[in-house]
């Protein structure tokens, strides 16, 4: 069983599956670092890492660009503009990415999640996700989801991110991660 006192959780403390992230980080005695922003409001109050305009900057990314990676539209707001640069820190900081959502058929991930899940692909890093409707854990391998049984928690800095619409099946999934990994 690994020692949590050398770990370090890397996510963003919003609603739902980051601040239960960050909940058992907590419980299990890991290190624990929430990307954020001023005048954001988030779940988690602990490891708060507020990003300067000029941190914000430097992961820029052009919302046509994600928009067309996802097969969806982003606005230009402010506020999403940022999000999509935390989830930048979250996923750059992580050896390994773990996040919970909705899977889809074009091998994407749902909202804002999916910015992190791309962003994994893209940093060719290892990437674990639970797929809420399909009730299942998968790694991206090879250029598609496979299932697997279950991950366990294995870089010292590791990233987690998901829904802000956490269901029960998704809240045990993370639960079960923290378990096998540390309990």
């Amino acid at each position: 069983m690994a020692n949590p006192e050398s770990f370090t959780l890397f996510s963003g403390g919003a609603q739902g599956a980051e601040s239960l992230f960050g909940q058992m980080a907590e419980k299990y005695g890991l290190a624990e670092v929430n990307y954020t922003f001023e005048g954001h409001s988030i779940d988690r109050t602990r490891g708060i890492r507020v990003l300067t305009q000029e941190e914000l900057v430097r992961k820029d990314v052009s919302l046509t660009y994600v928009s067309k990676l996802l097969n969806r539209r982003f606005t230009d707001a402010t506020k999403m503009r940022k999000v999509l640069q935390t989830i930048m820190y979250q996923v750059d900081s992580g050896l390994e990415v773990f996040v919970v959502g909705t899977l889809q058929e074009d091998g994407t991930v749902k909202g804002g999640t999916g910015w992190g899940a791309e962003f994994a692909k893209i940093c060719n890093k290892p990437l674990y996700a639970f797929g809420q409707v399909r009730d299942s854990w998968f790694k991206w391998q090879q250029g598609k989801w496979e299932p697997i049984e279950a991950p366990v928690i294995t870089q010292t800095h590791f990233a987690g991110t998901g829904t802000r619409f956490l269901e029960d099946n998704g809240r045990k999934a993370i639960e079960d991660l923290f378990s096998r990994s540390f309990g």
